[in-house]
């Protein structure tokens, strides 16, 4: 699959399982929330190599801003908790709705310089003689 799609697919999931978690029953909010970790973990793959691909030179130092991007991963659990103090915990979580949607975003604007050797399902389930005899 392409990955701009494979991003789509992926964060718009967590975005609709963190809908379910917060909004839904207890019980949803059992299994939708480490649904939302599932389809998190594709994403930080997928758009460092969008990153890599979009640029022709200095991808070593775009290596290390996107590496510095890990610092987010320590500064959203403070805003979280910060506005979770205030209004709530479920007010603190929908600032996720945020870094999701930014995260989808991405998978609409990324202009990636070579794009993916992709399989279709016909391709997969092709049982065609591909040599020559």
């Amino acid at each position: 699959m392409d990955s701009k799609l494979v991003l789509k697919i992926f964060s718009g999931a967590a975005i609709l399982c963190l809908t379910g978690a917060l909004f839904g029953p207890a019980r949803m909010a059992l299994y939708a929330f480490p649904m939302v970790g599932f389809f998190a973990s594709v994403m930080w793959s997928v758009i460092f190599s969008l990153a890599l691909n979009s640029v022709k030179d200095n991808h070593g130092a775009l290596s290390g801003i996107l590496c510095s991007g890990i610092v987010g991963g320590a500064i959203v659990p403070l805003i979280v908790g910060s506005i979770g103090d205030v209004v709530g915990l479920r007010g603190g979580m929908l600032f996720l709705y945020l870094t999701l949607g930014f995260i989808f975003s991405i998978g609409f604007w990324a202009k990636p310089l070579v794009n993916n050797k992709t399989i279709g399902i016909r391709d997969l389930f092709s049982f065609e003689k591909t040599s020559k005899t």
